[in-house]
């Protein structure tokens, strides 16, 4: 759930922000900098933080990040100084990276098969669930003080704690018994690359939503920042809710056709939102929206995780993390252009209509048979090609 902290938290007191720091020049830009300048140093950071867990140890990595996360993003509470309020979020977006990246990786070292599947599903589940609790908590602290919601990020303090006593870490020989794949000279998979792009095109899409949806709902029914912030964590809902299920969805449908499944709920829940006006048709647009969203990532970590030898995992898992937030970062800057000749719901339909042409072209697209199938191991990784049971695929 830290990882859905990172800036949704502190967005209700912008306004209040903007007008305690009235007194510093450009203050309207740099309050919004403070929500969007950690995705972009999670985007930059993250590469560099993969090639850390690699080297130095997943452990060692996510101990230091959760803590640094506390300190960073605590900082708010006590700092009246808005470019060092900055300089707090920039250290909070290398500690995401290195959370995101480090507990992701450790995931696909620790459970192989099946089961790496269903943690990877809790793990999107509980980032849902983070959504829908930490934007609640948000608003209410917000109203006491523009600096309430900077206390929450305080509980990595004792999560700190947790991980270095309860985390483990396999040896690397035991995480890779007679693995050929784990040699100095492993390659990179072509895989990346491509799943890669389908991340950073789908955050683009899918952060339409928090940039533009409030202003959507404005002007299509009235409704208000507290309305806006109740349909999205609606959508946070059924992300968690499908996310949960992931392991179970996995175990019977291919990587590539969960692919093709993700692209058709966006496009699908973006058609239903930017084709009307009535707001509970665009509720349900963001219902679809939320679960195509909850097989997103857990998806293309299995598929990545499953192809790429051990030695590489957190530097290939580190691009993904990399991919997903720069894509929330741009997602507004392209947007935004083009609100002004198609409206908000023209936008909504263009992606409605990428999203589909997404899906067609994954379904027409060739793959190997280990991307065709749950379960498959990469070449050069420890797992079995397959752990499920005799009869099933």
């Amino acid at each position: 759930m830290l990882t859905t902290m990172a800036g949704a938290i502190i967005a209700p007191s912008l306004p209040a922000m903007e007008k305690h720091f009235s007194s510093v020049d450009n203050a309207d830009f740099l309050v919004r900098m403070v929500l969007t300048v950690p995705a972009l140093m999670i985007a930059l950071g993250a590469p560099l933080v993969g090639t850390l867990v690699d080297r130095v140890g997943r452990k060692p990595v996510l101990t230091a990040s959760v803590g640094l996360f506390g300190f960073a993003g605590g900082s708010g509470l006590v700092l009246d100084n808005l470019y060092a309020i900055l300089a707090g979020r920039l250290l909070l977006g290398v500690a995401v990276a290195g959370i995101m990246t480090a507990t992701t990786t450790l995931v696909t070292d620790l459970y192989p098969g099946e089961s790496r599947s269903r943690v990877l599903g809790l793990q999107a589940g509980f980032m849902g669930f983070g959504g829908v609790a930490f934007l609640s908590l948000g608003g209410l602290l917000a109203d006491i003080d523009w600096r309430g919601p900077f206390a929450i990020y305080l509980v990595a303090m004792p999560l700190t704690l947790l991980v270095l006593r309860f985390v483990t870490e396999p040896p690397r020989a035991a995480a890779t018994p007679g693995a050929p794949g784990d040699a100095a000279g492993a390659r990179f998979p072509k895989l990346a690359y491509g799943i890669y792009a389908l991340v950073l095109l789908s955050q683009i899409m899918f952060y339409l939503v928090p940039s533009q949806l409030p202003f959507y709902l404005e002007d299509i029914g009235g409704i208000g920042a507290s309305g806006a912030g109740l349909a999205i964590a609606l959508m946070s809902l059924a992300n968690a809710l499908v996310g949960l299920n992931y392991g179970k969805i996995n175990k019977r449908f291919g990587f590539k056709q969960v692919a093709v499944a993700t692209f058709a709920l966006l496009a699908t829940g973006y058609i239903a939102m930017g084709a009307t006006s009535a707001v509970p048709l665009v509720l349900v647009g963001l219902v679809v929206l939320g679960c195509g969203v909850g097989l997103l990532i857990p998806n293309f970590n299995t598929w990545l995780a499953s192809r790429t030898p051990v030695a590489l995992r957190g530097r290939v898992m580190g691009g993904v993390t990399s991919c997903m937030f720069l894509g929330q970062f741009l997602s507004p800057a392209l947007s935004q252009p083009a609100t002004g000749p198609l409206g908000i719901d023209g936008v909504y339909l263009a992606a409605g209509a990428l999203g589909a042409t997404v899906a067609v072209v994954l379904l027409l697209l060739r793959t190997g048979s280990r991307d065709a199938a749950p379960g498959a191991a990469a070449p050069g990784t420890p797992e079995p090609a397959s752990r499920t049971t005799a009869g099933r695929p």
